[in-house]
């Protein structure tokens, strides 16, 4: 029971403008609603209390095979970054542990697309046309005011050898910074000798 419930005096329910409502003045369908969600939050909190131990555990477990298969070779493989796959001897199961970096530009990133305006600028219309269209659709920001990633690093993949747009590039490679990063932990299961992996899911949402 929370703090604020139990801070509601017996024979009362307190309601969603924070005013005490008798209960025998509430209806069955909201005492059964109240009666539901707390329910449901309850085993929602013991079940995510769980998942966090068994996150650390699985995190814990592979960290220490990375090392023990590191000692055979006299190898120290200290850090919990890095992509990691374990796979059973029969090659029924397979563990993967994914580590994501979230990347954000800093300002460098301006001064890169100021050159590549420039580029195109200089370069005759007509066969670049779908340039300035990747680029500015690269350079689109969403509703926070951040530019996504992926779109903009798209744009070091194109092969122009132009020198000014080699600087661009380098300034996009410049600009990023590393902000964060998260780690998944990731379970496969063989559905027989040569079927596919399937994902043992975790994910209420893929049960």
């Amino acid at each position: 029971m929370s703090n604020a419930q139990a801070a509601v005096p017996s024979g009362y329910m307190k309601n969603s403008m924070g005013h005490l409502v008798p209960v025998d003045q509430v209806g069955e369908r909201d005492k059964l609603a109240d009666e539901t969600t707390r329910e449901l939050l309850e085993a929602a909190k013991t079940l995510q209390t769980a998942m966090t131990r068994f996150k650390g555990m699985a995190m814990g477990t592979i960290e220490s095979f990375v090392e023990l298969s590191g000692e055979k070779y006299g190898a120290k493989m200290g850090g919990k970054k890095g992509n990691v796959t374990i796979t059973s001897f029969d090659g029924s199961i397979k563990v993967q542990r994914q580590v994501a970096e979230h990347l954000e530009f800093d300002e460098r990133l301006q001064a890169a697309k100021a050159l590549i305006d420039e580029c195109i600028s200089e370069w005759s219309e007509g066969a670049r046309g779908e340039i300035r269209a990747l680029v500015n659709h690269a350079f689109q920001v969403d509703k926070e005011g951040r530019v996504s990633t992926g779109r903009v690093l798209s744009l070091r993949q194109l092969d122009i050898q132009d020198e000014k747009w080699q600087r661009a590039m380098q300034a996009i490679a410049d600009s990023m910074q590393v902000t964060g990063s998260k780690a998944y932990v990731r379970i496969y299961e063989r559905q027989g000798d040569d079927g596919p992996y399937v994902a043992v899911a975790l994910d209420l949402a893929a049960l």
